[in-house]
């Protein structure tokens, strides 16, 4: 196993800034054009060329696009009542926690004759993007159409593409209709991207899109937000990471777990360890090379390790400093004193305290959103929440007594910033006989 361990008091400014630099993100020419090509040709050719597209790279030959309702149905019936139980489970789960993030509206009276309102509402359209790679995945189908069917976006588009007979995933379908999606395409890629921003013959456009997806999805992302008026993404994507805080009580097995749960989500994954224990460094070691032995994704996990660090610390409040420089997509906390650390940690975009609270029951069914910034925007974006699927403006009116109120500092600002227009606005309506 090829895990860096790296002493934090013994490395330079300049080495401490090198190990926490994740996997770069390559700004390929080639992919950049080619992604553009699939966009020039869903917004010019619509169905035609989905179906064209869909056809090469997936490999399979559509004559339809959209999922029906007795295909729903069908998925029901497939299914075993343990996974439809466990689907279930994790949907009210999820339901229970977003549930809790309602809006209200915002009313002040900022002073007399003055009323200022913050109002919440919905995104209108939303389009959901759900990879169909090696395995389904319905629990990102319930982390976006919950919060979705919650904040009651009018119309919510759920797009993934199709296995090789043209079909979706029974579960996919199954947590869909749980979340109350009725709009359901067999699209992917780029080219899905493509057609919930352009629209096409079939699947009218949204106003926003969510959901993670390989770097052909995440370019088209790119491109279309810049690209198309009133078209939105939901945040900047990159390789899944994760971070571990542990102190000398931490079980060793327990975090070597955690560590290869993130590393076999892809190569370019990134998972560190922090602490200020040496022993428990070694420790893990041995647990990673034991664990990895057995697991599907071996390859895919070995790869992942070659990058990343297990990093002792003078002490658990240096170990807080270093993760709030890394700014982790998931922040395990093992330590004894966990809430008080807990004081000390910002930049994560989702914390698991504790020694029984893995990633994994946050990427389910602990209730949490899974969808969380990486690549260091935990800093500066939230976790995927209620608000992301809404818009927030405001309403004000003001009678004449209000704007008699304001007049006097409004006329003085205008006439620093010299826009007599703006000043008139006012004092016409001020004016005897107005």
């Amino acid at each position: 196993m090829n895990t860096q361990i790296i002493n934090w008091q013994e490395i330079s400014e300049q080495q401490k800034t090198d190990a926490l630099a994740r996997p770069a993100i390559a700004d390929n020419a080639l992919l950049s054009t080619q992604v553009g090509n699939i966009l020039s040709q869903v917004k010019n050719q619509g169905d035609k060329s989905l179906l064209a597209l869909t056809e090469q790279f997936d490999g399979i030959a559509l004559t339809t696009l959209e999922v029906t309702a007795e295909q729903v149905q069908q998925a029901k019936l497939a299914l075993s009542e343990k996974r439809l139980k466990a689907i279930q489970t994790a949907y009210n789960q999820i339901k229970s926690f977003h549930s809790a993030q309602k809006f209200e509206d915002v009313f002040v009276e900022t002073c007399p004759g003055v009323r200022c309102t913050l109002k919440t509402e919905a995104i209108e359209s939303v389009g959901l993007y759900i990879p169909a790679g090696t395995a389904p995945l319905p629990s990102t189908v319930l982390m976006l159409g919950v919060p979705a069917q919650i904040t009651g976006c009018d119309r919510t588009v759920l797009v993934c593409p199709p296995d090789k007979e043209g079909q979706l995933a029974n579960e996919i379908l199954v947590a869909a209709e749980l979340c109350g999606i009725t709009e359901i395409y067999t699209i992917g890629g780029a080219q899905a991207i493509a057609a919930l921003a352009y629209g096409t013959e079939t699947i009218a456009p949204v106003n926003k899109v969510f959901g993670p997806g390989n770097r052909y999805v995440t370019e088209a992302k790119k491109q279309l937000s810049q690209q198309v008026a009133g078209f939105a993404i939901d945040m900047p994507a990159g390789p899944s990471e994760v971070l571990v805080i542990a102190d000398k009580d931490a079980n060793p097995a327990f975090i070597a777990a955690d560590l290869l749960s993130q590393a076999e989500h892809g190569t370019d994954s990134q998972v560190i360890l922090l602490t200020d224990n040496a022993p428990l460094i070694d420790k893990v070691s041995l647990e990673l090379t034991k664990q990895l032995a057995v697991l599907s994704r071996r390859e895919t996990a070995e790869q992942a390790l070659k990058q990343s660090r297990l990093i002792l610390t003078k002490d658990l409040s240096q170990a807080a400093e270093v993760s709030n420089l890394y700014g982790p997509e998931h922040l395990i906390v093992q330590t004894e004193n966990s809430q008080e650390l807990l004081k000390s940690l910002r930049n994560a975009g989702s914390i698991f305290v504790g020694a029984y609270t893995p990633e994994s029951a946050g990427d389910y069914a602990s209730g949490t959103n899974h969808v969380l910034p990486t690549y260091g925007y935990s800093k500066v974006v939230s976790s995927l929440s209620l608000a992301d699927f809404s818009r927030r403006y405001t309403v004000q009116e003001i009678s004449k007594a209000g704007l008699s109120n304001l007049a006097e500092c409004i006329i003085e600002l205008t006439d620093a910033e010299g826009l007599d227009a703006h000043q008139r606005a006012v004092t016409i309506r001020l004016e005897e006989g107005a």
